[in-house]
């Protein structure tokens, strides 16, 4: 198995055009984090924040992200989970597997939707995040996590 990346992040409003290596980039205002992919082979990575996506994790110094990445649509399918500003490698999944996690999203997001539309207080997700004109990037990084 490849060695771990130790990764960088960054946290912005816009993500940039050109992204460095081993380096995430989180813009909270459009709740998104994107990086290159960490096996070197150049593919951005693109992952939505937001309650049925990923779930970003800032304890003060390093980032987290789960659940973990998989880049099924690339040639290299790399899989690996961010935690605390490193990139740990996971197996390859399968065709199967893929297709069952594929299932187990959208039914998530279908769930979710459902409950939105039916009136039910989502108690789990963040808040709405504003975008950084209108607040600090500490203060939306507060609400982000409270």
């Amino acid at each position: 198995m490849k060695s771990d990346v130790i990764l960088t992040h960054e946290f912005v409003e816009f993500i940039p055009d050109v992204l460095e290596e081993n380096r995430l980039y989180i813009s909270l205002a459009y709740g998104t984090a994107v990086h290159k992919c960490f096996c070197g082979c150049g593919r951005e990575v693109v992952t939505p924040l937001s309650p049925t996506d990923w779930h970003l994790t800032f304890d003060g110094r390093t980032v987290s992200l789960f659940p973990s990445i998989g880049s099924w649509n690339s040639p290299c399918r790399s899989h690996y989970w961010i935690k605390k500003n490193r990139a740990h490698w996971a197996p390859q999944w399968t065709e199967a597997q893929i297709a069952a996690g594929r299932r187990h999203d959208a039914q998530t997001k279908k769930r979710y939707l459902d409950a939105q539309e039916d009136g039910i207080p989502d108690e789990v997700a963040p808040p709405a995040i504003s975008s950084a004109t209108e607040r600090s990037l500490w203060d939306t990084i507060k609400v982000w996590f409270r």
